[in-house]
């Protein structure tokens, strides 16, 4: 395996690859990997030659208030488990690698790349300027690895729908895969963030799965008005003492609009507080 700390380093690696005519999978990942991740590398195992992972957790889509300096980051795991899945290729570089200070000094970029419109609701109503960070670093990968596919999960559903905007609004030539999300025995959805959960915080987690749960089943009972099945997953969570309610929506899987009536291929979509800890879930009905 090759960790590649540098740009110069990545996209020489890559430009090699493009002159043996080799496809290229990207999984863009900020570490702390699980089997959610590890999913996403088979994948693109199966579609692609060569596989490289990204490790970089980006400063950009954290708000001040949120918890950068305690995001769980492990590189030497992390790549005990990529290289396990045979991923040759890891691109671990550090945050002044990627936003070198300016010659005006400034520590972060001036330029950055902003899908509107899908960036500003739900993720984006509690999170400001966390898509926007997230697209321009994607962009940034997409640039210097160029890849001809990139792999995210579903679980990350408005992130997913922002980025493909993104490429096909910039005319990127860049295939975007998303796969399903991958969760624990109980329902919770994978996420790096589950492991800041105490043990009763974990158990009071698995309500967002069965408040998806819940919705599922009254739409295929025939359920359709919007508004009721939100509400139905609103009262499953409100139930759960440990929860606090972010949100809970039924929204166009493209577009992001809030519905009227909920059609076949609706999305359902949540976001709660377990103590300190914000976590997220879907679900296509």
């Amino acid at each position: 395996m090759k960790i590649l700390t540098t740009i110069a380093e990545a996209q020489a690696v890559c430009r090699q690859l493009r002159r043996e005519g080799r496809r290229l999978g990207l999984v863009p990942t900020m570490g702390a990997l699980h089997e959610g991740h590890l999913s996403l590398v088979r994948a693109a195992r199966t579609q692609t030659p060569v596989v490289m992972a990204s490790i970089f957790v980006n400063p950009l889509q954290f708000g001040p208030q949120e918890d950068l300096r305690r995001y769980p980051r492990n590189l030497e795991q992390d790549c005990r488990l990529l290289e396990a899945e045979e991923v040759k290729l890891v691109f671990a570089p550090a945050a002044e690698e990627m936003y070198p200070a300016s010659p005006a000094g400034l520590s972060h970029p001036c330029t950055f790349v902003e899908v509107t419109g899908l960036s500003d609701k739900l993720e984006g109503k509690s999170r400001p300027g966390h898509f926007r960070g997230v697209t321009t670093v994607v962009n940034k990968l997409f640039n210097l690895i160029a890849p001809d596919v990139a792999f995210f999960g579903q679980k990350d559903a408005q992130q997913a729908v922002i980025i493909r905007r993104m490429v096909g609004d910039l005319n990127m030539p860049v295939q975007v895969v998303v796969c399903p999300t991958v969760r624990e025995s109980d329902g919770l959805a994978m996420s790096s963030r589950n492991r800041y959960l105490d043990t009763l915080q974990r158990q009071a987690a698995t309500v967002l799965y069965r408040s998806l749960q819940r919705v599922r089943s009254l739409f295929d009972a025939g359920e359709r008005s919007a508004a009721t099945l939100a509400e139905a997953g609103r009262g499953v969570i409100r139930e759960e003492p440990r929860a606090r309610l972010d949100y809970f929506e039924i929204v166009d899987p493209e577009s992001l609009a809030f519905l009227d009536a909920a059609p076949p291929g609706a999305l359902a979509v949540t976001a709660a507080y377990f103590g300190e800890t914000r976590l997220i879930d879907n679900l296509l009905l």
